[in-house]
């Protein structure tokens, strides 16, 4: 399994950074490689479910995603199966009236799909599109109001 550890601070408050983070369809917004969401469901007394679309070396990967812990205003869970595996652990802290916003990330890189040549590379750009995806976020929510498309 692959790690990656990112934070941000964001110039708005934990409430306005956790509801956005909270409505999974959002995320292509903010995430360039996710195409799509779909399917968001939230069963009585269940946890929050979806479906995704996500591009990693060129590949279009599926997949399924479960909100496995959700503490408003404070941490996001998930857990990710199908195409890639993964657990995403989102912290949102109060800091100086914004939000320092805290992404850990376990995944593991698709190897029979890219080859074990190509995991290093897939690494590195995890990397680099961890800091894209909370610099859009970051852009997003320190306007006035985040403009939603749909």
């Amino acid at each position: 399994m692959a790690t990656l550890t990112k934070s941000i601070t964001i110039d708005a408050p934990v409430e306005k950074v956790f509801a956005y983070m909270d409505d999974p369809i959002r995320t292509p917004e903010f995430w360039p490689s996710m195409i799509d969401v779909r399917n968001v469901k939230q069963p009585a007394g269940g946890n929050k479910t979806f479906e995704w679309t996500y591009k990693m070396a060129g590949m279009k990967l599926d997949g399924t995603t479960e909100v496995v812990e959700r503490v408003p205003n404070e941490r996001l869970v998930t857990s990710g199966k199908g195409g890639i595996e993964s657990k995403f652990t989102w912290t949102f802290l109060p800091e100086h009236g914004g939000t320092r916003l805290m992404v850990h990330v376990e995944y593991s890189v698709p190897i029979p799909v890219l080859g074990k040549l190509a995991e290093s590379i897939i690494i590195k750009q995890n990397e680099r599109e961890a800091d894209t995806m909370l610099a859009n976020l970051k852009t997003l929510m320190e306007v006035s109001e985040p403009v939603h498309n749909g």
